[in-house]
């Protein structure tokens, strides 16, 4: 059988003051076509569905549209939960409704769905974090371990285990005890889940920029073995590159957020993982690439002739520039980069000037006037560097108001 693997969605997501609604239904539909494409048996979006507790109706709507063709109208099989940027009520409100579509929703670590049966497949054991699902024409069912995102406090309280009890002992007790029950060879076995998760003793992976962190030093740092051995594949959701932690036998994938949504993600693919699976055998998964979203770029430049050149050939990309130039940028020089292109999210610019040597550091003469108490104030903030005329004629003007 075939699954789709995708998380991190953002929907509703803004780079300041960018809208990137119209990237993601783009996105959205490529993501409908590969699963069609593909002719996936069964769909899994690993948390972060929305950007923000409470979205927007554009958000919300362009989710629900997207889970109900994913599902090809209640005829596939679609699980999404929860990850830290979502509200657990909102997931869980409409499961009910959603359920007759086809759709999982699991907002809550240690959720526990009740059994259903539809047209083309249906649920036929479950337990807390736990289904097993049996779909028409495949003759093996297929588990789901799942753990939505919870904080490590509520993680615990959700598991029953007191504060002082490690997150790891908790989450592979949980995981093996289930999978123990439940995962034999004659089924495909899966573990679904939202948390910061990590190889142990490698370097540890970069949250992305702008993401809420999951963790802090380690203390909500999930570790790979704590995953039981019959499960044979791991979907995750958090991080927004691609990343296998796990081995080709058995990956433990982070499938990647479907655009680029920090300037630290510049020059990123991103992916949905395509995973072909069998009970008692090996996994394997292929990434197919993204193609829908504008590029993010972070770029330097010296000068605004070649800021502008750049950016007059780069039209569809959202940039950041750092302009680094002998004097500050006059208001004019502003204007024209501005009007070159429509998606400069930030422009900062950056003065060379020698870092003046601390021992020649002086005190500011406070009997001086006004405009040279300003110079001398303006020089301390920026390097040594003076305020241009511009800047000055700025000053006297709101001195003679």
């Amino acid at each position: 059988m075939k699954i789709l693997h995708t998380a991190d969605w953002h929907l509703g997501k803004r780079l300041d003051r960018f809208s990137r609604i119209e990237e993601q239904i783009d996105v959205m539909n490529e993501i409908i076509t590969i699963a069609d494409d593909q002719n996936v048996d069964l769909i899994l979006v690993a948390g972060d569905l929305f950007d923000a507790f409470n979205p927007a109706v554009d958000a919300v709507e362009l989710f629900f549209k997207t889970v109900k063709r994913l599902s090809k109208n209640g005829t596939r099989p679609v699980i999404a939960i929860g990850g830290n940027h979502d509200s657990p009520d909102r997931i869980d409100a409409p499961d009910p409704l959603a359920r007759e579509c086809g759709i999982i929703l699991i907002g809550y670590p240690q959720a526990l769905i009740d059994p259903f049966t539809l047209e083309q497949f249906k649920i036929t054991k479950s337990a807390p974090g736990f289904i097993e699902l049996e779909i028409n024409e495949i003759d093996f069912p297929i588990r789901i371990l799942h753990t939505a995102f919870a904080n490590e406090i509520r993680l615990k309280s959700y598991f029953g285990e007191d504060k002082e009890t490690a997150l790891n002992t908790i989450l592979k007790t949980h995981w093996h005890d289930v999978a123990a029950m439940y995962c034999d060879e004659s089924g495909v076995n899966v573990l679904m889940t939202h948390l910061y998760m990590n190889k142990r003793g490698t370097e540890l992976l970069e949250e992305p920029e702008g993401e809420k962190p999951l963790k802090i030093g380690t203390a909500d740092l999930v570790y790979t073995d704590c995953i039981p051995a019959q499960i044979q594949y791991t979907a995750l959701g958090h991080l927004h590159a691609h990343h296998n932690i796990g081995t080709v036998e058995k990956p433990i994938v982070y499938a990647s957020s479907p655009l680029c949504y920090s300037f630290s993600e510049a020059g990123q693919t991103k992916y949905v993982s395509i995973l072909d699976i069998q009970p008692n055998q090996p996994a394997t998964y292929q990434k197919i690439p993204l193609t829908k979203g504008k590029i993010l770029a972070r770029k330097t430049f010296n000068s605004v002739n070649d800021t502008v050149t750049w950016l007059s050939e780069n039209k569809n990309a959202l940039v950041e520039i750092t302009l680094v130039s002998e004097t500050f940028i006059t208001a004019d020089e502003r204007k024209s980069i501005y009007q070159t292109h429509d998606g400069i999210v930030h422009l900062i610019p950056k003065v060379k000037t020698a870092l003046a040597d601390e021992s020649e550091a002086k005190q500011i003469n406070l009997n001086q006037n006004i405009h040279d108490l300003f110079q001398d104030y303006f020089k301390t903030k920026n390097a040594n560097q003076a305020p241009n005329e511009e800047l000055m004629h700025l000053f006297n003007e709101i001195l003679n108001k």
